[in-house]
């Protein structure tokens, strides 16, 4: 026989590949999942915030009242005096306040109780049907209104608390007369109405429920009702100058009942804590795929050894060494070419499940497929890797001779 072929260095070799291509998809999966995850956070996160410069609510955790305030993923910090916000809103450096009112949701989405100025700040646009104009009224975010089949003209009951598994405000509904168009913003996600719709539901039960037909006008400002014990959850505000960052929250903290936050300093310093994590996830997705590298070499380097063999024959019959040299080259590159097209789909199908659960708890969508920048480099990494592994014992065909192994064998 001219080429000596044993099943069990197949077996070998094909089990040798099969470790070296798993590693570096793991490796592979590892760093472009939390590049998408990353990216898509940050991405929501900025957008989210843009525009606010401070928020103001009950004392508490900053970071809690960021969260529950501009992201909706959290519990308030409590209730205030809306009159209390008012009095700050009247700041000649204040441009412009938002007011917020939580309390209740409709399986599981948020209602908030707000104005139009909330709809204007983050540039929603109707799609069908009307904004609230009556108590009761509500708009829908298009992702509400999708998951929940709700049209124009339904009426639902809401649930108190923020908790799906609340109890029942059966004695009063809402109705729908509004749905947003799309806006890739949190406020897809909620239920929006009225301050005073907040208000009626929590404080004139009875009073609703004695009189179901009759619906209150909706003062088109908040400020003509009395103020004197409403309260809300937050407001979100707007300065006219930088002067206001500088001054307003730390008096707002030490010489009010309040609690003033910055979302660009929380939010900052929740991804500095999230970023400890992601730094160590993906030093270790780099280390496995270093490994996976060096398995690549010991692979190819047993299998030139078992090899050598063939590879005089060849280069007796007239192959030339250059000619090997690229063949083996190609199988690292092949391998590292594997392993990033399976770390790329395993990555896909981790996000799509991350996704699935970050929205049945969250309602925040992270479900975008679109290729990174950081992949690319991700890939050409992985290139690397797979021809430096390949090129150090390929280079071993130039040394090889002829004569000896045949005759050896």
């Amino acid at each position: 026989m001219l080429l000596k072929i044993s099943w069990k260095n197949i077996l070998d070799k094909k089990l040798n590949s099969f470790l070296c291509i798993l590693l570096m998809t793991l490796g592979i999966a590892i760093i472009s999942l939390l590049l998408l995850l990353g990216k898509q956070l940050q991405d929501k996160f900025t957008k989210n915030i843009s525009g606010i410069d401070m928020v103001i609510g009950a004392k508490g955790s900053p970071l809690q009242l960021i969260l529950s305030s501009v992201y909706q993923i959290d519990n308030p910090t409590g209730n205030v005096y809306l009159s209390d916000i008012q009095e700050i809103a009247q700041n000649p450096l204040v441009k412009e306040m938002i007011p917020l009112s939580m309390g209740d949701n409709y399986l599981g989405y948020r209602i908030v109780g707000t104005n139009k100025k909330y709809l204007e700040h983050f540039k929603a646009n109707i799609e069908t049907g009307i904004l609230f104009k009556k108590d009761l009224d509500v708009i829908l975010g298009a992702q509400v209104a999708l998951n929940t089949d709700l049209k124009i003209g339904d009426s639902f009951a809401s649930a108190h608390g923020l908790d799906a598994a609340g109890e029942v405000h059966d004695h009063t509904k809402y109705k729908v007369v509004g749905i947003l168009a799309f806006n890739n913003s949190v406020i897809d996600n909620l239920v929006l109405t009225s301050l005073s719709s907040i208000w009626n539901i929590h404080e004139h039960n009875e009073e609703m429920e004695n009189s179901e037909d009759k619906v209150a006008e909706h003062p088109e400002n908040e400020e003509d009702v009395d103020m004197d014990k409403r309260e809300i959850t937050s407001a979100l505000i707007k300065f006219r100058s930088p002067m206001g960052l500088m001054s307003m929250p730390r008096n707002i903290n030490q010489n009010s009942k309040l609690q003033a936050a910055l979302p660009s300093i929380e939010v900052n310093r929740l991804f500095e804590l999230l970023g400890i994590g992601v730094d160590g996830l993906q030093i270790l997705a780099a280390v496995i795929m270093l490994i996976s590298g060096i398995s690549v070499f010991v692979s190819l380097y047993n299998s030139l050894k078992e090899r050598k063999y063939e590879m005089a024959l060849m280069l007796s019959m007239g192959a030339s060494r250059t000619r090997l040299f690229l063949m083996l080259l190609l199988e690292g590159v092949l391998l590292a070419l594997f392993g990033f097209m399976a770390g790329i789909v395993l990555s896909r199908i981790g996000i799509i499940l991350i996704s699935n659960q970050i929205s049945k708890k969250f309602h925040f969508d992270v479900s975008q497929m679109s290729i990174q920048t950081g992949e690319i480099y991700l890939f050409a990494g992985a290139l690397a890797i797979g021809i430096l592994a390949a090129a150090l014992p390929s280079i071993n065909i130039y040394k090889l001779n002829i004569s000896r192994t045949l005759a050896e064998e």
